[in-house]
């Protein structure tokens, strides 16, 4: 209308997070199942999606003929998997805090990618730098921590709004993002010293999956800067 007022999010209104939103249904799924099955099924869970270093090691070890095994798509289906709703729900939140917007600048294809291949890219490290684990590793945290790398990458500057806690009432406020950041690093932390997770292991998956997502977002920047 001609005397109303149009804004840019109106003419243009941003796509639901159609891949935020799946990620997050696949977790929550596998997690009821998990939740849902004896100790003894729930390790049997844990081997068989779990990526297991030593194996996968072992796998890149053989030559790039070796590498379309079944098992190697462990790399990838250890993402979905979590043992407890306290280290799922730690990582969805930073999925939504920042996943949403990287699917909106670097869309569904964009966030998929940083996502998978950055998990994944981030669990061939984790194998790399210690081969001789034999425990399964499970949780999406390499690859949370790409899509953070991601955005920082996308929004260096930017802030973020957040209801914090003052006494009895929540104070809305916008704060760095790389305040936020910092604290999802030592949230993770936390949960590696007081998990089941080894410590050298989850520091590895978690830088490698920032630094992936970080290269990813840098890359996409400039190739963007070149088509204009």
């Amino acid at each position: 209308m001609s005397n109303g007022i149009v804004t840019n999010w109106s003419e243009n209104p941003p796509h639901p997070p159609f891949v935020t939103i799946s990620i997050s249904l696949l977790c929550i799924f596998a997690l009821f199942i998990y939740s849902g099955l004896s100790p003894v099924m729930q390790q049997a869970m844990i081997d068989m999606g779990g990526m297991q270093p030593s194996s996968i090691s072992a796998l890149l070890g053989q030559g790039p003929a070796s590498w379309w095994q079944i098992s190697a798509l462990s790399v990838v289906t250890s993402l979905f998997i979590h043992a407890s709703w306290l280290h799922l729900l730690g990582n969805l939140v930073y999925l939504w805090v920042f996943g949403i917007k990287v699917e909106q600048r670097l869309g569904s294809v964009g966030i998929t990618l940083v996502f998978l291949l950055g998990g994944a890219l981030a669990n061939v490290i984790v194998a790399l730098r210690v081969p001789q684990l034999d425990t399964p590793i499970i949780g999406a945290s390499g690859a949370v921590s790409a899509v953070v790398g991601a955005y920082l990458g996308l929004f260096p500057g930017r802030r973020i709004g957040l209801f914090l806690p003052l006494g009895l009432y929540l104070q809305f406020a916008r704060v760095p993002a790389l305040l936020v950041i910092g604290s999802w690093f030592t949230l993770q932390l936390l949960y590696t010293v007081f998990g089941p997770i080894n410590g050298a292991v989850a520091w590895w998956t978690h830088l490698a999956g920032f630094a992936l997502g970080l290269s990813f977002a840098l890359v996409a920047r400039a190739l963007a800067q070149i088509r204009l």
